[in-house]
């Protein structure tokens, strides 16, 4: 035993004391005092805690406190019937909070004992009885969710120990409390009685052993009985209030204080209604304006500070957010796992270009790659892949690049206050800008100021704001490397689209005789040559028709162009009545034929580097000149030797097609603007 075990030990032995042995007035007094000043403690330790176990004593305190008081009961029960007088502080009670009115001390009285009786009381017990039962009803539900937490590893063995304990207590604390409550109801009942038989024995013995007429003996005794029930019932009604107060605690990271004014004020534009209501009664109410006007103007000056200091809060709390979810990120190890993912498509700018982006700023950049992609859709057959879009400071203010799977393809430059002006073929001296090229095309361009765009656009040039010059930039970089863009995953998607359609045809072409890589790479070789795969059950078809006499890409890529025939013709015929082409001589047909190696891993043409390079360089000559006669340069070969043409002039002449004889419609008018010879 220690000494901090003394007071409370000397306590309860007091309060044994005080059922046997009168005690003087002066003491009683002391003792008054201390009761109410304990049940102020109490009350105000309920308020402060955040969870009913933090004051885990409460119902043995309940009941040396009701034990206390009832102690007190019986000595200033004692000492009113005695001697008529029970000390100065029941006195004070008796005649100054009642105004000298027995009466009015009376009704106080009962009205404090039907508040505590009826409503706490009455109210605390069942709450006690009810968390009780849900306790005690939930413990095996919470006994299994620690072992299997402890069994995912989530928690350690201590930690699970103390769960453990946690819910015992808790179980044992709710079934104290249900107990306990009882203490403060017949601590009220108590309260009555006690107060009954010290106005009816008080009466008798002042009138049979004070020689007191009726009514001085009821005036004296009422008035003493009545001071003595209030300095009882009030510490009760502080102890009862602390009962509800802990049995209907629920857990939260603060007091009761805090969760009052937190919750009670968490919308403080309510405060504003509330404001307009007073107001209102002060003003179509017979109620005096002086009291509500300032009551409603209070209101409204707290709201409007609440949803200051709530703003604040709100973007400091989304800074520290955001900050904890970057720093979060770049520690777990699935972060090292998010750089190694690569866009497919990157468009990035610096920081004088982000108006381009930026809706608020007018920027309509977002809206234009949805219309790109359509468009694509539409032309290709292929299903464009999310453009990431972000600036980066390594580039210069007015410049961005594209990058496809992670490479960089092409880099441009923008003035956003300006526009791009493609000359005619004429220039007009009086059209100044800055000299620049068109970066889609390659076209000699200048830079001109809006003033100047009207001059321009009479003087036959081609004039487009920077937003259409990038669009169309990045509209060309994905059509040239739209092969790049499909992979196997993308022709997944675009065979089981057609499969919802076509299921036969697709399960007669894979996955047999070709596997998805073999669809792929035919349909890559297509958008090579800017052939549109959007008339995939025409593709199927001739790959179900070729697929089982050969899986040669090179060659089924030649038979679905054939079987696209009337597709490509309309591609390069565009609205015209006859297809101009540049045909090649027999004698360089048999050169390229004689030239063709089969190996067992392809064909492939292999020519003397010499030939190689009169044939380029003769090819060349014929494209340049049917050029600038105004025409679309287009080369028409035999079957045969088409794929080998297109092979050799691919890293010369990318933008030039080569056509086939099979792949024009029998009913178009071919001309042949020109012949490519060699000696």
């Amino acid at each position: 035993m220690s000494a901090r075990d003394l007071p409370v030990l000397l306590g309860v032995i007091l309060i044994v004391a005080m059922l046997v042995i009168p005690l003087p007035g002066w003491l009683l007094s002391v003792l008054i005092i201390i009761n109410i000043t304990l049940a102020l403690i109490v009350i105000l330790v309920s308020m402060n805690m955040r969870e009913a176990l933090e004051f885990s004593i409460f119902p043995s305190l309940l009941l040396l406190l009701t034990l206390f008081r009832l102690g007190l009961n019986v000595s200033t029960t004692r000492a009113i019937l005695s001697k008529g007088d029970a000390g100065g502080v029941v006195d004070t009670f008796g005649s100054f909070v009642t105004g000298n009115n027995p009466l009015v001390g009376f009704v106080v009285f009962l009205i404090l004992i039907i508040i505590q009786f009826i409503v706490i009381t009455k109210g605390a017990e069942r709450v006690s009885e009810v968390a009780a039962r849900f306790t005690l009803d939930a413990m095996p539900g919470k006994q299994m969710s620690i072992d299997a937490d402890l069994n995912a590893g989530m928690i350690s063995e201590l930690e699970a120990r103390e769960r453990r304990e946690k819910i015992q207590r808790e179980a044992d604390f709710y079934g104290a409390m249900d107990g306990a409550s009882k203490f403060v109801k017949g601590d009220a009942i108590a309260g009555i009685i006690i107060t009954l038989i010290n106005i009816i024995v008080g009466i008798i013995i002042g009138m049979m052993q004070m020689d007191l007429s009726f009514g001085e003996s009821t005036q004296r005794f009422t008035q003493l009985t009545v001071g003595d029930g209030l300095v009882s019932q009030i510490p009760a009604l502080l102890i009862s209030t602390a009962t509800g107060i802990v049995v209907t605690r629920a857990a939260s990271n603060g007091n009761l204080g805090s969760d009052v004014i937190g919750q009670m004020f968490a919308f403080p534009k309510l405060l504003y209604v509330a404001a307009g209501t007073i107001a209102g009664l002060g003003l179509f109410t017979p109620i005096n304006d002086i009291l509500t006007l300032p009551i409603a103007g209070l209101l409204s000056i707290g709201g409007y500070m609440l949803s200051k200091t709530e703003k604040q809060k709100d973007e400091v709390a989304t800074a520290v957010g955001e900050e904890e979810i970057e720093a979060n990120d770049l520690k777990s190890p699935e972060s090292v796992v998010n750089l190694l993912n690569v866009d497919p498509i990157e468009f990035e700018f610096g920081y004088g270009l982000i108006p381009l982006a930026d809706t608020n700023q007018g920027g309509d950049l977002l809206d234009r790659i949805v219309m790109i992609r359509r468009q694509l859709a539409i032309e290709l057959g292929l299903i464009v892949p999310v453009v990431r879009i972000r600036d980066n400071i390594q580039l210069q203010p007015n410049e961005y690049r594209i990058k496809i799977k992670g490479n960089e393809i092409a880099r441009g430059e923008l003035l956003l206050d300006h526009y791009m002006a493609m000359s005619p073929g004429i220039e007009d001296e009086n059209i100044e800008g800055i000299d620049t090229v068109e970066p889609a095309f390659g076209l000699p361009a200048k830079w001109i100021a809006e003033d100047m765009k009207e001059n321009a656009e009479l003087s036959g040039y081609t004039v487009v704001d920077p937003p259409s010059v990038v669009s169309t930039h990045l509209t060309e970089i994905i059509k040239n490397n739209a092969n790049v863009l499909l992979g196997r995953q993308e022709t997944k998607q675009l065979i089981d689209h057609l499969k919802e359609s076509y299921p036969i045809l697709v399960d007669e072409v894979t996955p047999d005789p070709l596997t998805i890589g073999d669809v792929q790479r035919v349909l890559a070789k297509l958008l090579k040559e800017r052939v549109s795969i959007r008339n995939l059950p025409i593709i199927f078809e001739a790959l179900a028709d070729y697929g089982r006499l050969t899986s040669d890409p090179d060659l089924l890529t030649e038979y679905v162009r054939q079987a696209l025939s009337r597709q490509i013709t309309n591609q390069y015929l565009m609205g015209e009545d006859s297809l101009k082409v540049v045909t090649l001589s027999g004698k360089v047909e048999k050169v390229i034929a004689e030239g063709i190696q089969q190996t067992e891993h392809g064909n492939y043409l292999s020519l003397d580097p010499s030939i190689t390079q009169t044939l380029i360089e003769t090819i060349a000559t014929e494209i340049e000149r049917v050029s600038m006669m105004g025409q679309n340069p287009i080369i028409l070969c035999s079957p045969a030797v088409r794929m080998y043409v297109k092979q050799l002039i691919e890293p010369y002449l990318p933008g030039v097609a080569v056509l086939s004889y099979n792949e024009l419609e029998s009913t178009v008018e071919v001309q042949s603007v020109g012949v490519v010879k060699i000696e």
